[in-house]
């Protein structure tokens, strides 16, 4: 079985896309690029910010295969599967393999409201499916779905089960899995207003979102965190708070583009039924950017720290 180091920040990257609506490769590598001159540890495709649901299965697996041709072994590239039926994921799975993924993060079933007994026996057939890593994204805010500790003690039956994007909002959930299964699960933080909380509780990483616009910030406030610089740390996520809370909304694709754009490491193109936000929300949105960036603070030269 192959192996991820589940700790650090992995950014879900978002899929840029061509004003004729195809991906964007070329800003697609330019992101890329910023994400390893910032220190990331493994990146995320086809999640929620890389418009999953817009995303042809084969734009999916073209993207894995360009990414891992671009970053040649030097972060792992995990793809994310959000599926409707047991089959569809399974085949996701093989394919994600055979087109190079080192990993996957798996959603609950899709559309249908599975309940605990169907959504561990989801997750346990994929990963009998393969022999890549798998993160389990435990979102029951925006999914519907809890996965309780106890359906934590099923999944930890299949060894390929090896980490959470921890999304459920209740901090004290970091705590709870720690408690019960110590290090047998890696924990990394999925929501980005609630990143350092987790981070200092003892979640081993961070699935960031506005890492797609400010990389090098993300990856100090993780650095600064483990090597206990807590302070310095604070003072950057404070910045970045007004940010972070662009990432808890439903046009958390639209605004993070906005601030890619703006950081000159993305672009605005979305894919129907998504548009971009006209008048107030806009508004809001521009202004939160251009006060970080006139803002924007001095790191400290965090990459000498433990990744």
């Amino acid at each position: 079985m192959a192996a991820i180091n589940w700790q650090g920040v992995f950014p879900a990257l978002l899929t840029p896309f061509t004003a004729d609506d195809h991906i964007d490769y070329e800003m697609f590598d330019k992101n890329l690029q910023a994400q390893i001159d910032a220190g990331v540890n493994g990146i995320i495709l086809g999640g929620s910010l890389g418009e999953a649901s817009s995303l042809l299965n084969e734009e999916k697996y073209a993207l894995v295969k360009h990414a891992v041709a671009f970053l040649a072994g030097k972060v792992p590239v995990v793809m994310n599967i959000a599926e409707q039926t047991t089959t569809a994921a399974i085949a996701c799975a093989k394919a994600a393999e055979e087109a190079g993924a080192a990993g996957l993060m798996l959603l609950p079933p899709m559309r249908y409201k599975a309940d605990d007994r169907e959504t561990v026996a989801y997750f346990l057939a994929i990963a009998g499916s393969t022999s890549l890593p798998i993160m389990i994204y435990n979102n029951p805010v925006d999914y519907k779905i809890l996965v309780t500790l106890d359906m934590f003690e099923e999944l930890s039956k299949a060894p390929n089960i090896q980490a959470v994007k921890e999304s459920t909002r209740d901090t004290t959930n970091v705590i709870r899995m720690i408690n019960r299964f110590g290090d047998r699960f890696s924990i990394l933080g999925g929501v980005d207003t609630l990143a350092l909380e987790c981070l200092v509780l003892g979640a081993n990483g961070w699935v960031a979102g506005l890492v797609d616009a400010f990389p090098r910030e993300t990856v100090a406030i993780y650095r600064l965190v483990k090597a206990g610089r807590i302070a310095e740390a604070l003072a950057i996520y404070r910045w970045f708070m007004p940010l972070l809370e662009l990432d808890i909304v439903p046009k958390l694709v639209q605004y993070i583009k906005l601030a890619a754009t703006a950081t000159g490491i993305g672009s605005t193109n979305v894919r129907a039924p998504r548009l971009m936000p006209q008048g107030a929300e806009l508004a809001h949105a521009e202004k939160v950017i251009a006060t970080a960036l006139a803002t924007r603070p001095q790191l400290p030269d965090y990459l000498k720290l433990p990744a």
